[in-house]
């Protein structure tokens, strides 16, 4: 599709109205999340930019919360999925059960077939069930026995993790990672925002409900639109530089990243970046992308995706610090 200004004018009439669904979303969870904006809102680009979402955080965040109010006010099937070291495949997917009396066999679905599904502590689960979730995220279809069942759309995974206990855990394996969409940092709520979960916890009488806000239907009108807002050719080179200088930093005059980065991002860091931030310029009521919304989203997508050396624990780097010095020295269109 080319894009005129007459165009793009249009589409950004077209957003405007439709980036009401995500106000409301919006509004409604802010009755029962106070603070952690950013989590609320990367949920949301991974919802509207059809993406998966891993967060990392210690327990008491409302991450739980977060994605079970998520999925109240659209009004979709939610499932919780807990993971432990004893889970199987079959625990997540279903089964075939065999039934005496028809003497047939008959599937019995498993929790992933829900449009919200919470995987949480994901890195509690051994690689087997890891891979399971994982293959359902990407093929968006489930095998059980010799046939397929396709995944309702919308249909997004929201893992969780947790970075303080390592007895008992199972790393996500890179290539695993990479098939998130964002990896977001839920970090503790300042006095302010503590002091009025206390309130909200301690004194109110009743828990405020969450209200039906936005259908199905709707969420999949504003994902057709994330797709037609408008990316310049130069915001595509930014992209392309962004996530080239994570695999050859030398070329940026990073030389000193060299011997810090293992490996960079995969392409899937570059497809997800246009995408996050195309969802982002929506959310900003916007029909074009500015290198602003690059800038914005770049950790979120690109944490997770850069190997960092022996070499960068030593000197105590991590892979938040690498992007931001690319950020300062990739050149902004």
């Amino acid at each position: 599709m080319m894009h005129t200004q007459e165009n793009i004018e249009q589409l950004g009439q077209q957003i405007q109205q439709q980036s009401i669904v995500i106000d409301r979303l919006q509004t409604e969870l802010q009755k029962v999340i106070i603070g952690q904006q950013l989590m609320v809102d990367r949920l949301l680009i991974g919802l509207l930019s059809n993406g998966h979402v891993l967060l990392e955080g210690v327990p008491g965040l409302a991450k739980t919360l977060t994605i079970k109010s998520l999925a109240k006010a659209i009004d979709a099937p939610f499932s919780r999925i807990q993971f432990t070291p004893d889970l199987l495949p079959a625990d997540i997917v279903g089964t075939m059960i065999y039934n005496q009396q028809q003497n047939e066999f008959f599937v019995r679905k498993g929790p992933i077939f829900s449009n919200f599904i919470l995987a949480d502590e994901i890195n509690r689960a051994p690689a087997k069930v890891q891979s399971a979730l994982l293959e359902a995220m990407q093929e968006k279809q489930v095998t059980i026995g010799d046939k397929s069942y396709q995944l309702t759309e919308p249909f997004l995974v929201l893992a969780t993790q947790n970075p303080l206990e390592q007895e008992g855990t199972y790393a996500l394996p890179e290539a695993q990672a990479d098939r998130f969409m964002l990896k977001v940092v839920v970090g503790y709520p300042d006095k302010k925002e503590e002091q009025l979960i206390i309130r909200q916890q301690v004194q109110s009488l009743a828990t405020p409900t969450i209200n039906t806000v936005a259908s199905i239907a709707d969420i999949l009108a504003a994902r057709a639109l994330v797709k037609q807002v408008y990316m310049d050719e130069k915001i595509e080179q930014y992209i392309l530089d962004i996530v080239f200088a994570t695999r050859f930093p030398d070329q940026y005059g990073l030389n000193k990243l060299k011997p810090l980065i293992g490996y960079g991002a995969s392409p899937r860091g570059s497809i997800n970046l246009a995408l996050a931030a195309k969802a982002y310029a929506f959310m900003q009521k916007r029909a074009y992308v500015l290198p602003e919304d690059i800038k914005a989203i770049a950790k979120d997508v690109l944490r997770h995706r850069i190997g960092l050396t022996y070499e960068a624990e030593a000197e105590n780097m991590n892979t938040e610090k690498i992007i931001e010095d690319i950020l300062k020295a990739v050149k902004v269109p």
